[in-house]
């Protein structure tokens, strides 16, 4: 309930107060380092099998469907494009149900303690923009921007407005589920193709659908309801689903096969390795690091809760770059057989 109504809610909520010049003046760092993410993620994998093996050499070994590697894969299409990619990947490479399930907890729990980390730090972010050497000037440019539209529409809100603000948030929500009902089915039909594009999912239209018409709300008078709260109620409903995620994490599997949960961390130490070297270079905020990041590990559902918890005017941003997340391709398809 909370990732198919309250998530596409918030997204509305979050959108209908976008400034879309103002982001695009961010630059390509933002794109930049969500494709590094990709990349780390994707290189990560191998690496960290590889490291792991040095430990562990049969890991390395084996055949059939309880090869490590082809559990990987399955956490690979989720960490870039989420429980759709991560199906295909198992219909792919066949891993074993036992196998499976052992990835499911490693995918789970690694990506939720990475997500607490970012959002620990979110709060004092000048600390590592100061070791990136970053260069913060436009993102506080479009946060003060995002600031000032909000306090000059600022208002203590109404029963009205709030019944507006949700009308609006579960309305297009609403819509949502109907289009993808229909569109859905029709991909997957017609198009099966095009499955590894997630088109045939319901909740990739969803949230596809419910962000676009929220940036169309935007050029419309709905962008006022901001002055009353409207991306606040967005952080409500967001906060509920970062609980509803927090809950699927099992602590005990770790105990089960620590093995993979260590090849997991390794792989999301490279993945980050990856991303902070990029973002030195090219001089990103740790905001781009962490969104970036979210982007392809948690998706829709994380890449805004990390992006509000540095500033609830950049959620925005988390949600352009987690819809560019859903539409990415099977890119862990290079993994060698």
């Amino acid at each position: 309930m909370a990732s198919r109504y309250l998530l596409p809610a918030s997204l509305v909520l979050f959108t209908i107060s976008i400034d879309l010049k103002a982001i695009l003046k961010l630059g390509p760092k933002a794109l930049t380092m969500f494709l590094a993410g990709t990349i780390g993620i994707i290189v990560g994998g191998p690496l960290a099998l590889l490291t792991v093996g040095l430990i562990q050499p049969e890991l390395l070994g084996g055949s059939g469907p309880d090869e490590i590697w082809r559990g990987l894969a399955t956490i690979a299409g989720s960490w870039i494009g989420g429980g759709a990619n991560q199906t295909a990947m198992l219909e792919v490479f066949g891993a074993s149900p036992s196998l499976f399930a052992q990835m499911i907890a490693v995918d789970v729990l690694v990506a939720n303690l990475w997500m607490a980390f970012l959002l620990y730090w979110a709060a004092k972010p000048q600390k590592i923009d100061r070791l990136l050497k970053a260069d913060t000037s436009a993102l506080t440019e479009l946060k003060n921007k995002m600031v000032l539209i909000r306090e000059k529409g600022l208002k203590i809100p109404t029963l009205t407005d709030l019944m507006v603000i949700l009308g609006i948030g579960f309305g297009v929500t609403g819509f949502s589920h109907w289009a993808a009902d229909i569109l859905a089915p029709f991909f997957d039909t017609n198009y099966p193709e095009l499955e590894q594009y997630s088109l045939n999912s319901a909740f990739f239209w969803i949230v596809v659908i419910a962000t676009t018409l929220g940036l169309i709300l935007s050029f419309t008078r709905a962008r006022e309801l901001e002055g009353a709260g409207a991306s606040k109620i967005g952080s409500v409903l967001l906060y509920i689903l970062v609980a509803t995620i927090g809950m699927q994490m099992d602590l005990n599997a770790v105990f089960d096969n620590p093995i993979l949960f260590l090849i997991g961390i390794v792989w999301m130490f490279f993945h980050i390795l990856i991303m902070s070297l990029v973002a030195f270079l090219i001089k990103a905020p740790f905001f781009y690091v962490a969104v970036g990041s979210q982007a392809n590990v948690g998706g829709a559902a994380s890449a805004p809760i990390v992006a509000s918890a540095f500033d609830p005017s950049l959620a925005p941003v988390g949600v352009l770059l987690a819809v560019l997340g859903m539409q990415q391709e099977l890119m862990v398809l290079i993994y060698p057989e």
